[in-house]
């Protein structure tokens, strides 16, 4: 890596984020070089941008992508944060020769270079090159950007290489992460697994529905914990973040004794507890249908799996979910609720195997859950799959 500078990448809903990463000889770590830039900095910006019609997306992706002018206008935006990020972050050490890896939201292009279908932004079909158009412009030295990877891989692959992740050192265990999305990852018999390898037998959090028919997804995620406190508490969105009311902020009023606060943060912990025992039971057991599916046209899972009686050495928390569940942990609710509920649900369970794995003492082994501490996962792991993309040319 010796004239190489390694950038880790990731676009989010309201900005592009990047960090410089240090390759070390026990693994890869954060500096403390940091460049962030909001979309909403742009004069491009579009305040009001609606997304095209997600049906229409998914059927225009294999085919001839048609972008609204405000789909381009938009997506400039998004184009012109990365570029910035990645030259402010060139300027550290401007003798050096940039590796990017580069991790977005949404549906990737066949040539993984573009996004064909974002349900909450513009499509950008040659993000990548025009990125690079930009930088090459502005007379950078860089190396090709070899892919855009997805946040979720990218969470599991940071927590795995990451000198201080939760996935080291350990055979069996489920990420769970909550920012802007949710993401999952897996690592079974000590290697890491993408959802998209498994998704014959098993389903990605944001394609599961709660009983009221909410993506699992709203209940992870800060964003939809937001979503739900606005349900509860009839206050409009826009107003629950003019007024900075985060889920942390949701979690004091539920302390406090509001009402709607209390109706939400009970509904997440429900949820969650749910999702972890799905993940834990289906491992062992294979799938059980415990919760219907978003998309009512996904095929039913397969039951058998090559993992079966998998049980897991860990379950990690990540980005702003694993901060609440934290923070939760000086009260009465949430992180106890979720514990409570996971004691119910494996207690029922009529196997000695696996009950006698996730219990102690009579109480949900809450030892098995570690709150992870690198917020950062995924600019981890977006730089590591450069890094690798790198060694294997």
């Amino acid at each position: 890596m010796k004239g190489i500078l390694l950038l880790g990448i990731d676009g989010g809903a309201t900005k592009i984020s990047g960090w410089i990463i240090d390759v070390r000889d026990i693994g890869f770590s954060l500096t403390n070089k940091n460049v962030q830039r909001k979309y909403s900095e742009y004069i491009e910006y579009l305040g009001g941008f609606t997304p095209v019609d997600i049906h229409t997306q998914l059927k225009e992706m294999n085919n001839d992508i048609r972008l609204t002018p405000e789909e381009k206008t938009q997506g400039s935006c998004y184009i012109n944060a990365a570029t910035d990020v990645i030259l402010e972050l060139s300027k550290q050490n401007p003798d050096k020769k940039l590796l990017i890896g580069f991790g977005m939201p949404g549906l990737k292009t066949a040539d993984k270079k573009g996004i064909c279908a974002l349900a909450n932004g513009p499509r950008m079909p040659q993000f990548v090159k025009k990125v690079e158009a930009n930088l090459r412009a502005a007379s950078v030295d860089f190396f090709s950007i070899y892919h855009l990877g997805s946040d979720a891989d990218y969470c599991g692959i940071g927590e795995e290489y990451d000198i201080d992740g939760s996935f080291r050192n350990v055979n069996n265990a489920y990420y769970l992460g909550g920012g802007t999305g949710v993401a999952d990852a897996m690592k079974l018999e000590g290697k890491l697994i993408t959802f998209d390898n498994m998704k014959p037998w098993i389903a990605k959090a944001w394609e599961m529905k709660a009983d009221n028919g909410l993506s699992l997804e709203r209940y992870a995620s800060a964003g939809g914990i937001q979503y739900i406190y606005s349900l509860k508490s009839g206050i409009s969105l826009k107003e629950i973040n003019e007024t900075g009311t985060y889920p942390p902020q949701i979690l004091t009023k539920a302390v406090s004794g509001e009402q709607a606060a209390i109706n939400t943060i009970n509904d997440v912990a429900e949820n969650i507890a749910k999702l972890l025992f799905e993940r834990i039971s289906t491992l062992y057991f294979g799938y059980e249908g415990m919760f219907e599916f978003v998309n009512k046209k996904k095929p039913v899972l397969d039951k058998e799996h090559p993992f079966k009686k998998t049980l897991l050495d860990k379950i990690v928390i990540g980005q702003r979910l694993g901060n609440l569940l934290e923070e939760s942990k000086s009260t009465p609710i949430l992180w106890n609720d979720i514990l409570i509920k996971l004691k119910e649900l494996v207690s029922k369970v009529n196997n000695r195997e696996f009950v006698n794995h996730y219990m102690s003492s009579g109480e949900f082994n809450s030892e098995i859950i570690q709150i992870s501490s690198l917020r950062e996962a995924p600019v981890i792991g977006a730089g590591v799959d450069a890094y690798f993309s790198y060694k294997n040319i």
